[in-house]
């Protein structure tokens, strides 16, 4: 760092970077994880990190301009799905809830392409319960940090450190009421850019964004902190399409359960969400997913083909085993509608080690030939009131040779809306992958009873089905 004529500057961001470090030395102690904002604060977040010993990553948020004025942001976003709004610029500029999502939209498929860009296929670093230092190369207005700290504080950051070689006095204070710390090596009064505080300012590519997160994402691993909940939003990408999904790990998962589901639903249902709660709640991660692409949820002949959506599940579950969050945890499906059906057609496919099958009002017929093929236990579930999907499962369940239980929920109908009926889907899905995914039930839940605890297999003899009715929803 230089000074003439009384104005102090950076020789470059690397140099910044460095005496940045040394400011932030005292988190050497706390093992923290260093996030930088991409492009520019990259290069300087690479020295705080490598001084600290820390792991590297990128936080990417972006704005949200309006339609008609798009340098005039009425919010942004970040990864796992965080959105701040400025609800009275929403109001006054009269946006309507269509023009909100198809900016955000728009954004959010920018947003994903640099993710991939930056970060390839490696996982976003879990950031849960640690000390987090957000770098950039400096701040102007501050409005990108500031979006920044409120996605890392979503992710349960435990405590926040915004740092930059520069930012203006009044930005500094601005930002001192979200992170929970904000350090600047210089704060001038007058401020017109942060160019003009670098001797070389030059534009940080995409590539050396990609090479320097590589070199640092490895730090703070095997003797470090240990990683704790994965949170994120994912791209799978099977046959040249892309399936926008979310990854939930709880800490200290003992297994996976990917939901398949058809047009009828999505990875944003209510009920969907519901039940993935429930399993976080017992020690199951998810994977939420849409099978059939929003375009193909429109095209009956596509919601009924069976055989591409079970493929694409075994794709999805290809890629699960290569994420080390997740590769080495026991594997099961949770389908509904189409979905039970590409679930039982990919759990029949050989070489797929998937612990086991839960059904919730699912159509397991659609798959009848590939039946008799399953081996992994399964338990399919229907509502008392759903007649039709009731007989389905009935003839389905009679031509399974695996261990299986055809479980009735008395009054339910298809979608399970009544009082306590989902509830009660839950507490017997979790059970049965308790059961059979090699992961010990949590006994003092009310989330996991043992439904019926004669049964030690929870199933039945090859070609014998059994039929229960739980006493109540």
């Amino acid at each position: 760092m230089r000074g003439e004529d009384g104005i102090v500057t950076f020789r470059d961001r690397r140099e910044a970077g460095q005496l940045l470090a040394e400011r932030l030395a005292p988190l050497r102690d706390e093992h923290p994880v260093v996030l930088a904002l991409p492009r520019g604060g990259v290069p300087v977040a690479a020295e705080v990190a490598r001084s600290l010993g820390a792991p590297l990553d990128v936080i990417v948020v972006r704005k949200l301009g309006l339609p008609f004025q798009p340098e005039l942001g009425f919010g942004a976003i970040g990864e796992g799905g965080i959105r701040v709004l400025d609800t009275d610029l929403v109001r006054k500029a009269g946006l309507t809830e269509r023009e909100l999502a198809d900016v955000e939209a728009h954004e959010r498929t920018e947003l994903m392409r640099r993710v991939r860009r930056y970060r390839g296929d490696r996982p976003p670093m879990p950031i849960t319960g640690r000390t987090v230092v957000i770098v950039d190369d400096g701040l102007a207005t501050g409005g990108t940090a500031h979006v920044a700290v409120q996605v890392a504080r979503a992710q349960g950051a435990r405590r926040i450190i915004l740092a930059v070689p520069v930012a203006p006095p009044e930005t500094v204070t601005r930002l001192q009421s979200v992170a929970d710390q904000v350090v600047s090596l210089i704060s001038p009064s007058r401020f017109v850019a942060v160019g003009q505080w670098y001797d070389d300012f030059a534009q940080t590519s995409d590539d050396e964004v990609a090479a320097l997160l590589r070199r640092g994402a490895g730090a703070g691993g095997p003797g470090g902190t240990p990683w704790q909940r994965v949170d994120r939003e994912v791209v799978i990408s099977p046959d040249g399409i892309e399936l926008e999904g979310r990854l939930d790990v709880p800490a200290g998962a003992k297994g996976i359960v990917l939901f398949a589901h058809g047009s009828g639903s999505s990875r944003h249902s209510p009920r969907n969400q519901s039940m993935a709660r429930a399993f976080h709640a017992t020690g199951l991660a998810t994977l939420l997913f849409d099978l059939p692409t929003l375009e193909e949820s429109a095209d009956r002949q596509r919601v009924f083909d069976i055989e591409l959506l079970g493929s694409r599940l075994l794709a999805v579950t290809a890629w699960i085993r290569r994420q080390p969050d997740v590769a080495a945890l026991p594997c099961g499906y949770f389908g509904a509608s189409t979905g039970a059906a590409a679930a039982l057609w990919a759990a029949a496919s050989p070489g797929n080690d998937v612990g086991a099958v839960v059904s919730r009002g699912g159509r397991p017929d659609l798959a009848s030939a590939k039946l008799p093929a399953v081996r992994c236990p399964t338990l399919l579930i229907v509502g008392g009131a759903d007649d039709a999907v009731l007989e389905l499962n009935r003839e389905a369940a009679s031509r399974l040779r695996c261990y299986h239980r055809l479980t009735i929920v008395p009054g339910a109908t298809h979608l399970f809306e009544e009082p306590g009926a989902l509830d009660a889907v839950a507490r017997l899905a979790i059970s049965w992958f308790a059961d059979h995914l090699a992961m010990p039930c949590p006994g003092e839940s009310h989330m996991c009873p043992r439904t019926h605890p004669a049964d030690a297999s929870g199933g039945t003899k090859a070609g014998e089905s059994r039929i229960t009715e739980i006493a109540d929803a």
